[in-house]
């Protein structure tokens, strides 16, 4: 039996010729990555075991996103523990106040990320850059902390689901909407501890910046990864990137997956997950009657030049509603830079949005947007589960960027066809 894109490239990083699912394996990493709220844990389990040393220097980032800008003294302290930590082992990858972005964005903006590479990081949505083409998934401090000081990690090799994808998108459509129809329709734990693997000739039709939002939420969907076929857009975005020999991996013909869907990507509406759960999911036309308090776009799924783009050419020359807070996150400081010389920062001024320097902060109710008991906000974040960017009350639509703008306009959630026409 052959193997899928994900097999083969933990059988590489291994050393075996092969590997099946639900194998155990210790791999060697390509990276490690942390963030400002659980590399202080990692930090905590290495000095307990007594590591005296880091793998590699070159091979560990530290990305300080979540409350960065410190947002109180707890905060501060966490930061100034991984400051510390990054001083002692010459961290070269540390990212701090003006050079840090959100870590999802920033890894492949920097060329940290690569095809055929092993990643593992301290948060859930290092899934992200599987839509290079690497292997790279979410792991627990302790294990954060062991892969700093050894450059390995176990894992259990995942069974696969493949995604056949064809045609191309509607106008007002893109990669968010995907997802969530994608989750919608196999449910949170869809593919649980499985691999998602995308191919097909559809996959031209999809940008980088569309497989970063798709690779992002494969979590969501209860995933170990997502992955997508390496092609010419890929190697594209890695030119002027990275600069090493990378391997590309496709899956073997007579690779077994356990279920294979056909995804037509002009049948796609705008989608919108309703609260709680991302799972649950509506067209946007079918949402006219909520009513935000807020709208939040950026996050490590929607924070990206082209999300920017979207979102400034449906709010140019409008206003923002009266009864909603608009709140723009570029995710990392070149896309802000690239923001401004576009115009597009000004558009959102204009229109009446707070734009913010590059933070986590609202996705997951850190600051930056926290809502009050029963209200509402449309964002292009990822989760939308009980009590995650507030109050327990509140609730949390997760749309697209266009759809997110389209709503912050309309002053109720809008299907951004009707707006862009």
């Amino acid at each position: 039996m052959g193997m899928t894109m994900s097999q083969k490239i933990l059988a590489k990083h291994a050393g075996l010729e092969s590997v099946k699912a639900g194998q155990l394996i210790m791999a060697k990493l390509d990276l490690v990555l942390g963030n400002d709220i659980t590399t202080p844990v990692a930090i905590n389990e290495f000095d307990k075991n007594s590591f005296d040393c880091v793998f590699d220097n070159k091979k560990i980032a530290l990305i300080m996103d979540h409350f960065v800008p410190n947002k109180d003294i707890k905060a501060a302290r966490q930061t100034k523990q991984c400051r510390l930590f990054a001083k002692r082992f010459d961290i070269e990858n540390y990212y701090d106040v003006g050079k840090m972005g959100i870590e999802h964005a920033l890894i492949p903006e920097k060329g940290l990320a690569a095809p055929g590479e092993l990643i593992i990081g301290a948060d859930s949505h290092t899934c992200t850059y599987g839509a290079l083409g690497a292997f790279s998934t979410g792991i627990g401090s302790t294990d954060m902390a062991a892969g700093m000081a050894t450059g390995k990690c176990w894992f259990k090799v995942p069974s696969a689901i493949k995604f056949n994808i064809t045609g191309s998108f509607q106008k007002g459509v893109s990669g968010k909407d995907l997802i969530l129809y994608i989750i919608g329709m196999i449910g949170v734990d869809g593919a649980l501890y499985k691999s998602m693997e995308f191919t097909g000739d559809g996959l031209k039709n999809l940008t980088m910046d569309d497989r970063f939002t798709v690779a992002n939420m494969a979590i969501e969907a209860g995933a170990k990864n997502g992955i997508f076929e390496v092609d010419e857009n890929t190697i594209g975005y890695e030119k002027g990137r990275v600069t090493r020999k990378y391997d590309i991996f496709k899956a073997d013909d007579d690779a077994e997956y356990e279920k294979v869907y056909d995804i037509d990507l002009s049948v796609i509406e705008p989608t919108v997950a309703c609260p709680h759960l991302p799972e649950n999911t509506k067209n946007a036309k079918e949402l006219s009657d909520v009513v935000p308090d807020q709208v939040v776009i950026g996050s490590c799924t929607n924070g990206r030049i082209s999300d920017m783009r979207k979102a400034a050419e449906i709010m140019k020359g409008k206003k923002v509603a009266g009864n909603i807070r608009c709140i723009v996150i570029p995710a990392t400081q070149s896309i802000y830079e690239e923001s401004m010389e576009k115009g597009y920062i000004k558009i959102f001024i204009d229109a009446g949005c707070a734009v913010s320097t590059p933070t986590c902060g609202p996705c997951l109710g850190g600051y930056m947007g926290i809502l009050a008991d029963d209200e509402i906000c449309v964002a292009t974040t990822n989760r939308n589960f009980v009590g995650r960017m507030g109050a327990k009350s509140s609730k949390i639509y997760l749309a697209s960027p266009e759809t997110a703008a389209a709503t912050a306009i309309a002053g109720h959630i809008a299907d951004p066809r009707e707006v862009i026409e």
